[in-house]
């Protein structure tokens, strides 16, 4: 009885999401929409906590092949915390849309777009197969471009959009991979089926590992995370926060009983992700565009989460999904807000002073932010704190333990440099800006999301912990290590923020180029890598082809031949009649017996 109601609930969730998808609705129809099915997704998680229960469902045979492949929904832990919480955030970001974007006659397409980034994110998540995670997979790529690109009139949005799309076709590559590797030596795509098996080979860890560094932005392929920031705010909100780059994550999590049975997939889980975390913080500590500014914060949090899974606590990185996505949505909310009012400004050296003018916006920027940085009691401090804890009490490596915690002292230092450059001091705009909050749409899912921020890391691990065992006792050293951290980060980028309120001569230095481009890391191979194969490509086509066989073997044989022959033949000219009638016979007798014969 508990099983049907938990998949009538669920099925109704997503036909009520996907009627404004069918018929032409008003913007205002589809946030009631999306607003009734986030009240809806809650009866499965009372039912969850109150049974524990957990079921998959089979609907429709729908592939003919070598084995059966059926629609099947999951209702699992994963997929009965994460739907309320992605459709929450969801609302939240289309009623600020709504605001936000009032000027734009796309609006209602605008919206309907966004539904269809979280449907295709809900089909992932509730996918029991592999074919049909893979379409969910496919579904949040395809409208991550359309929605990046949305104002296609600007060169960058089109070049970031598509900069997404070839990344994560890398990723696709190792999807895909993993899949036809499955087929042909497992013969299903069935995730219970596949769990069953105890496979050792590494190539599906492998294909599943690249799959994640795409969609997820871990170092490598990481570049088209910030340059998605073309995009409006509210994708990069809906984007950040519930789906897209934690598609990848979730899939590492989803496929976790395959990927423990590969060592060295878990110790490259682990490396990937401390290098993502800690170089995400580098860059992120000297941007000066509020939106890339928390866009590196959300690599660095999802290469947290890629080296919790490194550690075999996949539901640990899980839980750090959920308190994450309160936050970061609600940070670019107020990205937003503050870059609306501003006419479109977002270099941080030109604000300053919207305390005053924009109190809860700022105030829930500053609770985000300590959120982010992981402040006793938010959200973050109950799934980060805990990781890093795990981190600190685990044999495994200690390189990766560093540099993680250099990372939490640098994500304190950015969030209080945010702080202090777009709410302290005074402001730095022009004067014919005048920043407000007027709109209950601007400031009402601000405040619904600062809210999640508060609460969720509570909520969440009072409901569920990991069930992979820890070391519950440790030195206060240890237990310590996480706030002393980030206090030190905190402290330090007071200090710096104190010491450069005079204006000085800017003095350029290469350490400060490589962290503001990423390292180099575009320039290298979008320009450098692809310049440099170019050229020898070229040079050996033009010298050795064109200029050594080409010409050797056309003009030049044929200019020496001529040469010669003319040489021999003028050679032959002596004046003398009896040497010509010599010539002319045997020319003559030559022709007669070729012609007799």
């Amino acid at each position: 009885m508990i099983s049907i109601m938990l998949h009538s609930t669920l099925i109704l969730t997503l036909a009520s999401l996907a009627t404004p998808l069918l018929v032409s609705t008003t913007t205002t129809a589809i946030i009631n929409t999306t607003k009734l099915a986030t009240m809806m997704s809650l009866m499965p998680l009372l039912l969850f906590m109150n049974s524990g229960m957990e079921s998959i469902t089979t609907n429709l045979h729908w592939v003919n092949m070598n084995f059966n492949m059926q629609i099947s929904l999951t209702l699992d832990l994963y997929t009965i915390f994460f739907t309320p919480i992605a459709l929450f955030i969801t609302w939240s970001i289309m009623d600020f849309t709504k605001w936000y974007m009032s000027s734009d006659p796309a609006l209602p397409r605008f919206t309907k777009f966004l539904l269809l980034f979280l449907m295709a994110m809900l089909t992932l998540t509730t996918a029991n197969n592999m074919l049909q995670l893979f379409i969910g997979w496919e579904g949040v790529g395809i409208m991550s471009f359309l929605l990046i690109s949305w104002w296609s009139a600007r060169t960058n949005a089109n070049t970031s959009a598509m900069q997404a799309v070839i990344y994560n076709r890398v990723g696709d590559m190792g999807l895909i991979m993993s899949m036809a590797w499955l087929a042909m030596n497992l013969n299903t795509w069935d995730m219970q089926q596949i769990f069953s098996h105890t496979t050792t080979h590494p190539l599906p860890a492998l294909g599943l590992i690249i799959a994640a560094t795409g969609k997820s932005a871990q170092f490598g392929l990481h570049p088209w995370l910030p340059a998605a920031m073309e995009g409006p705010t509210p994708v990069s909100a809906l984007l950040h926060s519930s789906t897209m780059v934690v598609a990848g994550i979730f899939l590492l999590v989803r496929m976790h009983p395959l990927l423990t049975l590969s060592p060295s997939g878990m110790t490259l889980c682990l490396c990937l992700g401390a290098m993502t975390t800690t170089f995400a913080a580098i860059c992120a500590m000297t941007q000066n565009d509020i939106k890339k500014i928390i866009a590196f914060s959300t690599s660095s949090q999802l290469g947290l989460m890629m080296l919790t899974i490194g550690m075999n606590q996949p539901k640990l990185a899980f839980l750090h999904i959920t308190t994450h996505a309160f936050f970061k949505a609600m940070l670019f909310l107020c990205a937003g807000s503050i870059i609306h009012n501003l006419n479109d400004e977002q270099d941080i050296r030109k604000m300053g002073g919207t305390g005053k003018t924009m109190p809860i916006t700022t105030t829930c920027m500053t609770l985000g932010s300590l959120a982010l940085a992981g402040t006793p009691f938010l959200a973050g401090f109950y799934t980060k704190d805990t990781i890093l804890e795990t981190m600190n009490t685990s044999p495994n490596n200690a390189w990766a333990l560093l540099i993680t915690m250099v990372a939490t002292a640098m994500t304190a230092a950015y969030s209080t440099r945010l702080i202090i450059y777009t709410q302290l001091s005074t402001p730095r705009y022009s004067p014919y800006n005048t920043p407000m909050e007027v709109n209950h749409h601007q400031t009402a899912p601000i405040t619904r999301l600062a809210l999640g921020s508060i609460v969720s890391g509570w909520a969440v691990t009072s409901m569920t912990l990991p069930n992979t065992p820890q070391i519950m006792t440790m030195p206060p050293s240890i237990k310590l290590m996480a706030i002393t951290t980030t206090t030190i980060g905190l402290i330090c980028a007071t200090d710096l923020a104190q010491q450069t309120t005079n204006f000085t001569h800017p003095s350029p230095s290469m350490k400060h180029s490589a962290a503001t481009q990423l390292g180099f890391y575009n320039t290298l191979t979008h320009r450098q890598l692809t310049t440099t194969k170019m050229n020898l490509a070229q040079i050996p086509a033009l010298q050795l082809n064109d200029a050594l066989w080409y010409e050797a073997l056309g003009p030049m044989m044929m200019k020496t031949s001529n040469l010669l022959l003319t040489k021999k033949l003028s050679s032959l000219h002596t004046g003398n009649i009896k040497t010509y009638l010599l010539a002319f016979t045997v020319v003559l007798g030559s022709c007669l017996m070729l012609t007799w014969t």
